[in-house]
């Protein structure tokens, strides 16, 4: 790595940068590699696209800037971006810098060295970012055209309709059954134009060190414009599945644990974004836990080629089978 042409860039484009610098690679961030500068004075984190060749649309850390950029005068927390570098001479790759936040990372959604009061309280800061991001208009922060206008869920399904057939490895009648009935099944109302996470999970927030606070809100390289309630149902599917599934919390709902129930949490995001539950939410839940199997099943492919880094893909790849019948049963339902 390039340190020193990286701290003559720093020098340049981070205002109130002084050395010396030292790197260390952060754990996570496995599509992006990702690193903490420690200076004498101030800590950032810097998040860098892959060397070597990519997919073009993957890995786009300069979208990744450019929404937290646009944020930033908005109620969703995030962090300080600072700058972005497109010269692959500084360090091989496009990467940006942000301020370093010093939170913990929960994986667990149980939260199981909480209190009940701190439960309650994170997973109630957790729906008002969220609820945030739902509220913010695109057009007024600078995002028109941060991606397309419509038909989101509706290419949603299509897109990984598509994935889920080129790593098929074997058949599993409840994706063949999702196939042939989501696109015939979708929701019927015009969708609201909102920015899109893409991936809100608990695991990419960072939560203040001793308070039950979301501090800021990580991971937007999913990020885009999309359909709001889709966007929240990927959220929602943590209730519905199990944690050995896929950190889940079906199950682990009990009264007294200071956990919502889903219908509370989903009162709690309509309040705050003035929206009414659709009485068609489950089609959303259903479109989420699809494209989970779907992706799921690409685990599975990459681990049968041999390709797959991590060492336990051929476990996290089947569980595309199980996530697939927990949205067929629901769609039989419907």
């Amino acid at each position: 790595m390039a340190e020193a042409e990286l701290h003559i860039w720093m020098q340049e484009h981070v205002a109130g940068f002084q050395g010396p610098m030292q790197l260390h690679r952060l754990a996570g961030g496995q599509s992006n590699p990702t690193w903490r500068v420690d200076t004498p004075n101030q800590s950032y984190v810097l998040r860098q696209k892959p060397l070597g060749p990519v997919l073009p649309s993957a890995h786009a850390v300069d979208r990744e800037f450019r929404v937290m950029q646009a944020l930033a005068g908005t109620d969703v927390p995030v962090p300080k971006v600072w700058a972005l570098c497109e010269d692959p001479s500084v360090m091989g790759s496009m990467f940006f810098v942000m301020e370093f936040i010093e939170g913990r990372v929960f994986y667990d959604p149980r939260l199981p060295d909480q209190t009940p009061d701190a439960r309650a309280a994170i997973f109630d800061s957790m729906n008002q970012a969220f609820s945030a991001i739902s509220t913010v208009d695109p057009m007024a922060v600078g995002l028109g055209d941060y991606g397309r206008h419509g038909g989101y869920v509706a290419r949603t399904v299509n897109r990984w309709a598509k994935q889920y057939r080129a790593s098929e490895t074997r058949s599993i009648p409840a994706m063949d059954a999702l196939i042939d009935w989501l696109p015939q099944n979708l929701p019927q109302r015009e969708e609201e134009v909102r920015v899109v996470h893409g991936d809100f999970r608990m695991d990419n927030l960072l939560i203040h060190p001793t308070e039950p606070k979301v501090l800021a809100v990580i991971d937007w390289e999913l990020g885009t414009l999309g359909c709001p309630l889709s966007d929240f149902a990927y959220h929602m599917m943590t209730w519905r599945v199990s944690p050995d599934l896929f950190r889940g919390l079906a199950g682990a709902v009990i009264p007294g644990s200071g956990i919502p129930t889903e219908e509370a949490y989903i009162a709690d995001w309509c309040r705050r974004t003035g929206r009414d539950k659709p009485a068609d939410f489950d089609l959303y839940l259903i479109v989420n836990l699809f494209r989970m199997a779907a992706i799921l099943q690409g685990i599975a492919k990459r681990a049968e080629e041999g390709t797959a880094s991590d060492p336990d893909a051929h476990e996290v790849g089947a569980r595309a089978v199980p996530m697939a019948q927990i949205a067929w049963d629901m769609a039989r339902r419907l």
